[in-house]
């Protein structure tokens, strides 16, 4: 792949972007420690995941701050601990504390010189204009899930990502999603047929933490550990290809 071939870098957000673990643990810890669980970050986030896929498979059009507070309901029911009202709203309304990762800012001021940048997220827009003030660029166009009405891996978002495309006047060849999640994003990237670089957000990590692991098949043709790496091989790549 010649990351210089791309006119367009469609984005995951949560998990990508923006630390999407570290904010859902920063609720889920205390809460646990309040019930007396005695379950390590990794351990609550693990339990967390599956019920997050459920609620947003069992309720595609509702806002992801409802999304959120089901899921960490499902969750107690899982651990066989309470989670009440106040502790549910908590997360649900947490997206905008949620931290950016340390390197998104900078990356995406310097994938903006070369690329169109839209986000495709599993999120509400209330949840997203929050972190979108931590990342610091204009997106060209942001799809989420409130949009479409219907959470990734669901086509929803891809299908609209075809409309957008013609918006912007990109064609579609000259595209590239870029995400961590497997499951919610390589495994319909490759059934829309896109082609996808992976930002391992997770390299240094077992497990899946948050994210479901993927049931179906998912490619990708490049691997990063962080987005400054991308961002400087993209940079290097379109410097090559104005230099020929």
């Amino acid at each position: 792949m010649n990351l210089a071939d791309y006119d367009a870098l469609s984005f995951d957000c949560y998990g990508t972007l923006i630390d999407w673990e570290a904010g859902i643990a920063a609720v889920l810890a205390p809460w646990a420690k309040e019930v007396g669980l005695a379950l390590t970050d990794e351990e609550l986030l693990l339990a967390y995941a599956d019920n997050e896929a459920r609620a947003e498979r069992d309720t595609p059009d509702a806002l992801y701050s409802a999304i959120l507070a089901d899921a960490f309901r499902r969750t107690g029911e899982t651990l066989g601990k309470d989670v009440g009202d106040e502790w549910a709203a908590r997360l649900g309304a947490s997206v905008p504390d949620w931290p950016a990762f340390p390197d998104s800012a900078e990356a995406l001021a310097s994938l903006t010189k070369d690329y169109k940048l839209i986000i495709l997220s599993n999120v509400h827009r209330a949840g997203f204009a929050g972190s979108n003030a931590r990342l610091g660029v204009e997106f060209d166009k942001i799809i989420t899930a409130e949009d479409v009405k219907a959470y990734k891996p669901a086509p929803n978002h891809f299908e609209a990502l075809d409309g957008a495309l013609e918006e912007l006047e990109v064609r579609r060849e000259r595209l590239l999603h870029v995400a961590q999640s497997l499951f919610h994003d390589h495994v319909p990237a490759k059934r829309h047929g896109l082609p996808s670089v992976w930002i391992n957000r997770r390299h240094d990590r077992p497990g899946w933490g948050a994210t479901p692991e993927p049931s179906a098949e998912y490619t990708y043709a490049l691997e990063f550990p962080t987005m400054a790496e991308f961002a400087a091989a993209a940079r290097v790549a379109k410097e090559a290809g104005r230099n020929e």
